[in-house]
């Protein structure tokens, strides 16, 4: 679990009731020791800085083209997209994710909302949280559309190593999202 800002308690939660051990990353030598990572979500540009700041952005970049499974939430989509817009002139991202997405796409923290998703490959829909969200854009042609929103931005993608949603799956107690990711870690 990435644990330099944003919602990071609440993933452990999950992440705990699923019985997964876990290790909160805040150096380089911790991500080393990681099967698998979680961007939580919060302010994408802050956490892109402390990466940067904290001597992680370039080895987790590395461990995201070797493999490692990352599960990247509303802020964390943004971190591992490839492109971003309305985003910070300079603004760091890790990348790997073919999609584009816009940054606070359904507005400000006052447009916040949720609503129930359905997911390829769930039976049930899930509840989804959008806090100042975004949305992708555009899907390359290896990226895998696993919910769409109301208006059909794709809202939850999945390509090899990386998944990503728009949403913040950790807040509730359906853990079928963290599962799913779980399923890609190799222990």
């Amino acid at each position: 679990m990435l644990a330099l800002q944003g919602g990071v308690s609440e993933h452990l939660t999950a992440l705990g009731r699923l019985g997964a051990r876990t290790l909160e990353v805040r150096t380089a030598q911790q991500l080393a020791a990681v099967d698998g990572l979680i961007l939580p979500g919060g302010e994408s540009t802050t956490i892109g800085r402390l990466l940067t700041l904290f001597g992680v952005f370039d080895p987790l970049q590395q461990r995201i083209q070797e493999g490692l499974p990352v599960l990247g939430s509303c802020a964390g989509m943004i971190l591992l997209a490839d492109e971003v817009l309305d985003g910070q002139p300079g603004q760091p991202l890790l990348g790997g994710l073919d999609i584009t997405v816009r940054r606070n796409a359904f507005g400000s923290q006052v447009a916040s909302f949720e609503d129930d998703l359905t997911v390829e490959g769930l039976s049930e829909p899930v509840h989804a949280v959008f806090i100042r969200a975004p949305w992708v854009e555009r899907v390359g042609a290896d990226v895998e559309v696993l919910a769409r929103e109301a208006g059909g931005h794709p809202v939850c993608v999945r390509q090899k190593n990386l998944f990503a949603t728009a949403f913040h799956p950790e807040l509730g107690h359906d853990d079928r999202l963290h599962r799913l990711f779980l399923d890609s870690v190799r222990f």
